[in-house]
């Protein structure tokens, strides 16, 4: 499966933007769909993920602002990014995690997309 990120871009503080990840694939046999964003020399951290039936998982800095959401009959994730700060400013990466029995997980990640928030 191979991803595809976009939908980046400059936005004032208290904006919106929202990222949207295409898959090659079928994202059915991805568990887990989610984004992560890195800030410059730090490790990327999870901002959202969500299950291949619905559920969801939501850093705390980013809950009641940002909303993940996948179709897995078109194989797409976004994430609607509301009341953004200047801390989101980022490069925010789309992920799948495919999660098998007794084995690791195995990660696909799409490119980053720059998100910056200006104050």
């Amino acid at each position: 499966v191979q991803l595809q990120a976009s939908g980046g871009g400059l936005v004032q503080a208290g904006g919106s933007l929202r990222l949207s990840c295409a898959a090659s694939g079928s994202i059915l046999s991805v568990n887990i769909m989610g984004w992560y964003r890195q800030y410059p020399g730090k490790q990327r951290e999870l901002v959202a993920d969500i299950s291949t039936s619905g559920i969801t998982n939501y850093a705390d800095s980013v809950k009641g602002r940002f909303t993940i959401s996948r179709d897995n009959e078109k194989n797409t994730v976004h994430l609607q990014m509301n009341t953004l700060k200047p801390e989101d400013t980022a490069v925010y990466y789309c992920n799948g995690k495919r999660i098998k029995l007794l084995q690791p997980p195995v990660d696909y990640w799409g490119q980053g997309t720059l998100v910056t928030v200006s104050s």
